[in-house]
């Protein structure tokens, strides 16, 4: 079995921050969102993976990613020239696939639990699809799916304006050859994509048995500011305390990861906490949920529920930062500020500057 990784896309939801960066290289918890992915492909027994890229980040995803060496995998980089939908991204990769079975995994997606058991469920061969659903609020700014009373997949419905249930489509589906044929004569939607979902409906029309499975622990589609940091806050309350930096004169309350190289110093931290290699915490207040990125610097401030990325600067913040997405070497700066009853909730791409 392959896997195939969609990091595509020009994430366009999650701007500014992805004007500079793939959005499925934006850490949670100090970890890229596509990292993730490829621990669960290898975790479940898949070592042949394929990787769908964009012509605008598709550099920046092999630098991250390489030849899939540090999990033990193969990596074969695909270009699809415009982001034309999923169906259009499994035609694109016809090739790479050939006639073995795949798990098709969203590079923005994060699913704590695995995909081991659904690979394992596939192998036993009674079905010819898996799909991953899970019940949401909102189920229109998803795919949606209809089940019968033995628990089969009846109808599949992409973003509809009236959802006829409220299970969502998870960013993880398993197919065997035969949803090539179906992909092969899709038209293009409304929308102007190639839906999964169509094809997926087509290929259940024609006789396809496709079953579903919901979610084991959580999922989270990481499209949008808020979602990274939910997903960040459930991800940190997996972690286990680890000090492995400097800690002078300071207080270590909860869980909190500490790096090798990292620094605290006359500082007050409340896990659950992830502060990476390098990261220099003086006179601050930091956490709970908060990941501060390798080589940050934050000084005189606080910090909570938020994602500090790489050798980004927060300095005499009078006030405290809470659900912030500060990206790699931004600045914010306070010292020009008199301190009140304000909090600031900030997103900031890369090299952005503020001061207050």
């Amino acid at each position: 079995m392959k896997g195939l990784v969609l990091s595509g896309g020009k994430g366009t939801r999650l701007r500014p921050l992805t004007f500079t960066r793939a959005k499925q290289l934006i850490p949670i918890a100090n970890k890229p969102t596509l990292f993730y992915v490829m621990e669960d492909l290898v975790a479940a027994g898949i070592d042949d993976i394929g990787i769908i890229i964009s012509p605008e980040t598709g550099d920046e995803i092999r630098g991250a990613v390489g030849d899939g060496s540090r999990w033990s995998a193969k990596v074969t980089y695909i270009l699809q020239p415009t982001p034309s939908g999923l169906a259009h991204a499994v035609r694109t990769a016809r090739e790479f696939l050939g006639d073995e079975p795949f798990v098709m995994y969203l590079g923005d997606n994060l699913l704590w639990g695995g995909i081991r058991h659904l690979v394992e469920d596939f192998a036993r061969g009674q079905t010819d699809g898996i799909i991953l659903l899970s019940p949401v609020a909102d189920p229109r700014q998803f795919g949606v799916a209809v089940l019968n009373e033995a628990g089969a997949v009846v109808r599949l419905v992409e973003k509809p304006p009236q959802p006829p249930s409220n299970l969502a489509l998870v960013g993880v589906y398993l197919f065997t050859r035969g949803v090539h044929s179906v992909i092969d004569r899709l038209k293009p939607s409304p929308r102007g994509e190639y839906e999964i979902t169509d094809a997926i409906q087509g290929w259940i029309d024609g006789g396809a048995r496709v079953a579903a499975h919901q979610v084991r622990g959580w999922w989270k589609d990481t499209g949008k500011p808020g979602d990274l940091l939910e997903a960040n806050r459930l991800v940190l309350d997996q972690l286990e305390t680890s000090i492995n930096g400097q800690v002078i004169d300071s207080t270590l309350n909860g869980v909190v990861v500490l790096e090798p190289g990292a620094r605290i110093a006359d500082s007050h931290i409340l896990g659950p906490v992830h502060i990476a290699a390098g990261a220099v915490i003086e006179r601050a207040h930091i956490g709970p949920y908060t990941a501060v990125g390798p080589h940050a610097r934050i000084r005189n401030s606080k910090v909570q529920y938020s994602i500090i990325m790489a050798n980004a600067q927060l300095n005499d913040l009078p006030h405290q930062a809470d659900a912030c997405v500060i990206g790699c070497d931004a600045v914010v700066d306070g010292s020009g500020q008199t301190p009140g009853r304000v909090t600031y909730r900030l997103v900031l791409g890369d090299c952005s500057q503020v001061r207050l």
